[in-house]
């Protein structure tokens, strides 16, 4: 019984070796990442005020500038539209003063035209009534014949 103690001891031993082995890995990993971390943070932070600080300042100057180039245009396109809307106000104003004005200058010699045209069409109708022509004769035989 006594060989089977001692490989018990000797095998509790190993194992308690290991894992002493196991603990000492595991400290050395732990240490390890934890100075890989802090070189990877001063090495973050070495980049961010070299590099990205700067990019941001310039950056924020530029969209200052944007902002600024932006409420300009705005206003710009603000003064064109009513300068626009202004023109087409006075244009419609001219177009009826014009209509107005060759109207009132026409309406004589409209008139004239329209009287004219009505002389005519009534010289016209009273010799068709005493002359009816070819087919005006066929249009009233046509009807009759068809009744």
């Amino acid at each position: 019984m006594s060989g089977s103690l001692e490989t018990t001891n000797l095998l509790l031993g190993i194992m308690a070796a290991v894992s002493l082995l196991e603990a000492i890995t595991l400290i050395a990993i732990g240490v390890t990442m934890f100075r890989m971390y802090r070189r990877a943070a001063t090495t973050a932070e070495a980049i961010e005020s070299r590099y990205l600080s700067p990019m941001v300042s310039q950056l924020s100057v530029v969209l200052d500038d944007v902002k600024e180039v932006m409420t300009t245009v705005k206003a710009d396109t603000e003064r064109v539209e009513h300068a626009i809307q202004d023109t087409m106000v006075r244009l419609d104003d001219t177009a009826d003063r014009m209509r107005t004005n060759v109207r009132f200058k026409t309406r004589h010699m409209v008139g004239l035209v329209r009287g004219v045209r009505a002389a005519i069409e009534e010289v016209l109708r009273s010799r068709e009534a005493a002359y009816p022509s070819r087919n005006s004769i066929l249009n009233t035989v046509t009807e009759s014949t068809h009744e």
